[in-house]
């Protein structure tokens, strides 16, 4: 009992584990996750729909997204976006490892008859010929990744960019870093069952690494007949420091802004976003 709690309290380093895979393919979990995306109320998986309005009404504008406009929305989840940018005649390819969320999509635009592309992959390991007019990574996707592959991202989009093209993403800033505590909680079903349809003990522990600005939600989920642990990793970022993520894979950020909808950039704010070009 010692050993096993000692492991479930132990602090890993900065992204020493990746299990985001146990997160978006489990059964159970992924379901949760598609509720939480098609709830239009709430910003869990995806953010409400009317933000979601908001912010495609600026990227169609900004980007002058029109027939035939070629789009990649990596961690596309179940289509809300790639359905809303298809309906202006733009081009989109969508990625995203949860099967159950790219069933949902495809199903959706085939009830449309919208013709979009969606691939069932990890973006780490996704790959094509096509070039694009536009990358994006909405939901501080980015912010999940680890620093190796946050430059193997950036790189790929730099070289499945068209001439002219952008990337968008939103990160979380310092400023929600320093909000963050570290924390220790354990709980029967710890989260209304989020994590298991069957009796379980969750343990959720919150710990913040400051040099990195990183912050770890470890998951431990005890069931009868196992155990499993989540790191849910977020990198948290000053505008400078992501300048220079883009800038060593050959991307100039020219735009900084406080959301994907192009709100005015507040350097308080909990999250910022940034358009990026190949230098």
């Amino acid at each position: 009992m010692f050993e096993e709690l000692a492991r479930i309290y132990d602090r890993p380093k900065p992204f020493e584990y990746y299990t985001a895979s146990d997160l978006w393919t489990d059964e159970h979990t992924s379901a949760q996750m598609l509720r939480y995306h098609l709830d239009e109320q709430v910003d869990i998986s995806s953010r409400n729909a009317s933000f979601i309005d908001r912010s495609i009404a600026w990227i169609v504008s900004r980007f002058a997204v029109c027939h035939g406009t070629r789009i990649a929305d990596f961690g596309c989840g179940p289509g809300l976006y790639a359905m809303r940018l298809a309906r202006r005649g733009a081009h989109v390819t969508g990625i995203d490892f949860s099967s159950r969320s790219i069933e949902h999509a495809e199903n959706a635009a085939a009830e449309e008859g919208l013709d979009i592309h969606y691939v069932n992959e990890n973006y780490l390991d996704f790959d094509t010929k096509a070039r694009f007019d536009l990358i994006m990574m909405i939901m501080c996707d980015f912010s999940a990744l680890s620093p190796a592959q946050r430059h193997a991202m950036l790189e790929k989009f730099s070289g499945l960019l068209d001439s002219g093209g952008s990337v968008l993403l939103d990160v979380y800033s310092a400023t929600a870093f320093a909000q963050r505590k570290e924390r220790a909680t354990c709980q029967a079903n710890l989260m209304d069952g989020f994590w298991s349809s069957n009796e379980y003990f969750g343990f959720l522990n919150v710990f913040k690494y400051p040099d990195e600005k990183v912050v770890l939600d470890k998951y431990t989920i005890v069931e009868k007949n196992q155990t499993r642990t989540v790191y849910n990793w977020l990198q948290y970022f000053k505008v400078k420091e992501l300048r220079r993520e883009f800038a060593e894979c050959g991307l100039i950020v020219d735009e900084t802004h406080a959301d994907v909808a192009g709100s005015t950039y507040d350097p308080g704010g909990s999250e910022f976003a940034v358009v990026a070009k190949k230098v």
